[in-house]
């Protein structure tokens, strides 16, 4: 009986794994949001968000979870841009980890009204970010989910995968909300 149900538990953590790999963000073409947030961790995420703002796919960007005492002269100092940086971007530097990033959108977001947001993440961070986003964030809030390609080891994104089954289980039973 034992074995029954510990193999009943692989395999249907198996096949979402698969439905995990099968279903990774790709970028969202030709949509337009109010505002564009990137969680900074993820090579081409910043420039992903800064072409989108350029091609006027939103009015403004947050750059969630940024070290202490960056500044916007760094951002132009890495990615040129210095009139689009200085009008239009935010750096958020109060979150530390996916939830964090979560928490200080949602408040960016209320204190700008927007009324929806690209996501700007790596493909196999989204499905976890998009979920602390979705618990974040009022209801009436559309999200938009536009994944940056990546290359990741097995590892990692297991990994990766594990972290979404806790934080979802978490957020059913109402720990952490």
């Amino acid at each position: 009986m034992i074995v029954r149900l510990l193999a009943l538990v692989a395999l249907a953590w198996a096949l979402g794994f698969a439905a995990f790999m099968l279903l990774l963000a790709q970028p969202a073409e030709g949509v337009r949001t109010d505002a564009v947030v990137v969680p900074t961790g993820g090579a081409g995420r910043i420039e992903r968000g800064l072409v989108l703002l350029e091609r006027r796919q939103a009015r403004r960007v947050l750059i969630t979870g940024v070290a202490p005492g960056v500044r916007k002269v760094d951002l132009v100092e890495e990615y040129g841009r210095a009139p689009l940086i200085g009008c239009c971007v935010d750096l958020g530097p109060e979150a530390v980890d996916t939830r964090s990033n979560a928490e200080e959108t949602a408040d960016w977001v209320r204190a700008h009204r927007f009324r929806s947001v690209r996501l700007v993440t790596s493909d196999w961070h989204m499905a976890r970010a998009r979920m602390e986003l979705g618990a974040a964030l009022d209801t009436e809030v559309r999200i938009v989910r536009d994944g940056v390609p990546s290359e990741q080891r097995l590892g990692l994104l297991i990994n990766e995968y594990n972290k979404l089954l806790l934080r979802r289980v978490a957020l059913w039973l109402g720990i952490g909300r």
